[in-house]
């Protein structure tokens, strides 16, 4: 009963995790609504140059902590090393404040360069410099979820996402509101209409600090309460060794490169499309329109794609501790096993988000944001594929670094980008525009795929189950899509975009899951491993579908 409940635990702390991943995301949407109603397409343009930028910086000071420091605690603890796994939380925790120190003080003092010259929106340097602060507490912040990541608990970092959503919501708009309309007046003064906007950037980045102050606070104090329950079992503690702090740091470091590279490549892909696309447009003599569309682009097309890869975040996050400890205990058929489950749950969960947008792209675009509105809905229908690929190249990248293969998410990463870099540009010359960035992003996230995909079965001799995981879930989104077509062509004009969002998300839940089941793509063992599972299998039996 013990190995069947801790079976399906990590899917349990994935669910969690996910879940709230996905709250964070649509808080993280409502945040935006406001703002780009005060600033308009032209200040959400500043305001994600300016968080393109520091993204890189995030990723180079905090952004493989959280993965490393779970690795390394949850093999520490596989090994009953309790003391070094305490070790392992400071050593990180010193790494932390000086990478996450240094990265606050180049923001402060090179924001400027970095704007004009990575950018190309010297306008956006006010926002990047607020956004500075948050280098150093989200790097701290990270340590922590890390460390109870790797004692296998994922509630106190679902807890603190909603936390620094929250005040990041109501940082954001508040700053937004106030900066926006001091830039105005300092526009009228110097007769410049962009101070508005810019300001109004500067606004919004104050909520990314308030809540990562918020959330690092709230880690801080549940590590407290957890450190009498960690002092007892360093007692029992295996060999009563504690490793060096040397060994510790050497540790952490050779976990982090490899991570650091591969979220690095994974990621820079979006300063460099902010680069290339810009350059490119103002070569085509489209600068003037280049800011609105990349607003467009980054403000309404990502913030709705990066919502269900919430999903393949927390289940990476979920896995690679899990199967870090399967490794050290040489449990390679249970290996395979985790492998596949974390594979059939995300997609399960990817393919019906990603029907979903395709099809609800003009309701929720309606819905969400003022302004543009068929440039958007173009870039969803183009783009919400690129969901699935996305979902299934982060998760493949957290398997591999579970099973201490850290070197091959970085080298399928950069090839994937070199390809991606030539692919964008050939399009963009060929007057693709927008759609080029949103292609290439697709090109890239499938090439990981299957570079993925091939280096797991060479190293753990494992081919993922195809019909079950793939065919199924395709087909019963595709039967849903169609429905909720269907009901979106009868309620959106007759009642508006609210309720057929609303109506067609549930009625679309239901759908897809009756065909899941009569397909059998999910049987009463899967839906008990899941997160509402039990809820969803009491209904299916109460009306004979199982």
């Amino acid at each position: 009963m013990k190995k069947k409940k801790s079976k399906s635990n990590f899917i349990v702390q994935g669910g969690i995790l996910a879940m709230a991943g996905i709250i964070s995301r649509i808080i993280g949407i409502a945040r935006r609504f406001p703002m780009q109603r005060i600033f308009g397409d032209k200040g959400n343009g500043y305001y994600a140059a300016a968080y393109s930028v520091y993204s890189i910086m995030l990723i180079i000071s905090c952004y493989s902590l959280p993965l490393a420091v779970s690795k390394a605690v949850s093999s520490k603890l596989s090994k009953r090393q309790y003391k070094s796994a305490q070790r392992v939380f400071q050593c990180a925790m010193i790494f932390a404040l000086t990478i996450g120190g240094i990265m606050f003080l180049v923001c402060e003092f090179l924001g400027d360069f970095l704007a004009e010259h990575v950018m190309e929106e010297p306008m956006g340097a006010l926002a990047l410099k607020v956004l500075g602060p948050a280098l150093l507490t989200v790097s701290v912040m990270g340590v922590f979820r890390g460390y109870f990541q790797g004692l296998g608990t994922m509630m106190p970092t679902a807890i603190s996402q909603i936390l620094e959503q929250i005040f990041v919501l109501i940082g954001s708009i508040a700053g937004t509101y106030v900066l926006y309309n001091y830039g105005g007046k300092v526009g009228e003064l110097l007769h410049n209409e962009d101070y508005a906007p810019a300001y109004g950037a500067a606004g919004a980045s104050i909520g990314p600090v308030l809540g990562s102050v918020v959330g690092l606070l709230f880690l801080a104090f549940v590590y407290v309460l957890y450190q009498k329950g960690m002092k007892r079992r360093g007692s029992r503690d295996a060999n009563g060794r504690v490793d060096s702090y040397q060994q510790i740091f050497k540790l952490i470091i050779l976990t982090i490169i490899p991570v650091l590279l591969s979220s690095t490549v994974y990621n820079i892909s979006d300063v460099i499309d902010t680069s290339i696309y810009g350059k490119v447009m103002v070569a085509k003599g489209l600068g003037d329109v280049k800011t609105d569309i990349w607003g467009v682009y980054t403000g309404k097309y990502k913030v709705l794609i990066n919502v269900p890869i919430a999903l393949a975040n927390a289940m990476c996050s979920s896995i690679v501790p899990v199967l870090t400890k399967l490794m050290v205990r040489d449990e390679y058929g249970r290996v395979k096993e985790r492998i596949g489950q974390a594979m059939r749950f995300t997609m399960i969960v990817a393919f019906p988000c990603a029907v979903g947008l395709a099809v609800l792209a003009r309701p929720i675009i309606s819905m969400l944001f003022k302004g543009e509105v068929d440039m958007a809905v173009n870039m969803l229908h183009v783009g919400s594929v690129s969901v699935i690929f996305f979902a299934i190249s982060t998760l493949t990248n957290g398997v591999l670094q579970g099973i201490n293969r850290m070197k091959v998410p970085v080298r399928n990463a950069a090839i994937s980008l070199v390809i991606h870099i030539v692919f964008l540009y050939a399009t963009l010359q060929l007057g693709m525009g927008i759609n080029a960035v949103i292609y290439a992003n697709i090109l890239f996230a499938a090439i990981v795929c299957v570079l993925n995909a091939l280096a797991i079965r060479k190293y753990m001799r494992y081919n993922q189950e195809l019909i079950r995981t793939f065919a199924i879930p395709a087909i019963a989104s595709v039967v849903m899509g169609i429905v909720i077509g269907l009901l979106n062509m009868l309620l959106s004009k007759a009642a508006g975009n609210v309720v057929s969002v609303f109506v067609g998300i549930s009625v679309g839940a239901v759908v897809y899951f009756v065909v899941l089941i009569l397909l059998k793509g999910i049987n009463e063992h899967d839906l008990r491993s899941m997160p509402a599972g039990r809820t969803i299998l009491m209904l299916a039996k109460k009306v004979h579908l199982m």
